[in-house]
């Protein structure tokens, strides 16, 4: 497409289409919210019609909705989340279904390297970190770190100087080392290893149990654990043990569970019951970070996230007290 095409809605939908899941990919990244994100690429493809007489050929189209898209998130972050998230928690933060990541184009799977990036930057603890930095910053770190720019076209998109981007770069990889998990190398987090499997086995039926021991046993003695949007967040086995205990989750059963797959990460969906004749509904849903054979974090969802993540919405009843 050149200055001089002139194509019609159709055409240029169906060409900007092709795009729209790492589109929202990268807006996910840069937002920490699906919601948002949809919102943005909608926005993007707006901005990309109304403007497609300005593209030049000069770069490939997905590059030049890759800036759109950059500087329509850029807007929303000014508009509504002008300052980062701080003290480790991200309140708009939701959960990503891998059904829509195997979505996403294959890429080379020779480079070892491209997968692991496309991999552990789309797990909750990269999400969540890089919500506590500038949104400018936040940009730089993106289209260099995971998209691999060239920084002198991230100056270009930005408006910024090589040496600025290479400032902001510098400064937003600091930033995330203070929020990563030390252990970040040593993830297991989107592998299907036998192991992770096996403890996402005995935690999901713990949880069933609510065998609140059994449950404290597989968890890292720093674990983390938080519920966003609802505010707190729980560091250590303690911590996260006692909160279980005041909340009453010993005392509590007709639990059913299914397992998931969210941010390249096990998940576990919980359903829950009044009576033996009703059906499970949806309640819970537990994002698992898992290092070292043990459970490093847990992000719980509420029920509302279900439908988005292709989940039942009820289990039928077995009849069972």
């Amino acid at each position: 497409m050149s200055a001089d095409t002139r194509l019609e809605e159709p055409a240029f939908s169906g060409l900007a289409e092709r795009h729209r899941r790492e589109l929202h990919v990268h807006c996910y990244r840069m937002l920490g919210s699906f919601e948002d994100a949809e919102d943005t690429v909608q926005e993007t493809f707006l901005r990309a019609w109304r403007r497609r007489e300005t593209f030049q050929g000069r770069s490939t189209l997905r590059a030049w909705l890759y800036r759109i898209a950059t500087n329509a998130c850029l807007d929303r972050l000014a508009r509504q989340r002008p300052e980062p998230a701080t003290g480790g928690e991200v309140p708009w933060l939701q959960p990503y279904p891998d059904r829509l990541l195997d979505e996403l184009p294959a890429g080379d799977a020779d480079e070892p390297e491209t997968v692991t990036v496309a991999r552990e930057t789309i797990e909750l603890a990269y999400l969540v970190a890089v919500q506590h930095l500038a949104p400018r910053p936040r940009a730089v770190l993106i289209l260099r770190d995971v998209l691999g720019w060239p920084a002198k076209e991230v100056a270009e998109l930005l408006g910024d100087s090589v040496n600025s981007v290479n400032s902001a770069l510098q400064r937003a990889r600091a930033g995330m080392r203070e929020h990563l998990p030390a252990e970040r190398q040593d993830w297991t987090g989107g592998e299907k290893d036998t192991a992770t499997r096996e403890l996402v086995r005995r935690y999901t039926e713990a949880s069933v149990a609510t065998d609140i021991p059994a449950i404290a046993a597989m968890l890292r003695a720093d674990v983390r654990c938080s519920m966003p949007p609802t505010p707190g967040l729980q560091v250590g086995r303690d911590a996260v043990v006692n909160e279980w205990i005041e909340s009453g989750f010993e005392d509590m059963t007709g639990l059913r569970a299914v397992p998931a797959a969210v941010n390249r990460q096990p998940a576990v969906a919980y359903y829950h019951r009044q009576r033996p004749e009703d059906p499970y509904l949806p309640l819970t849903l537990d994002v698992l970070r898992v290092t070292g054979g043990a459970i490093a974090e847990i992000t719980t969802f509420h029920a509302d996230q279900f439908p988005r993540l292709g989940l039942p919405s009820q289990l039928p009843s077995d009849g069972t007290e």
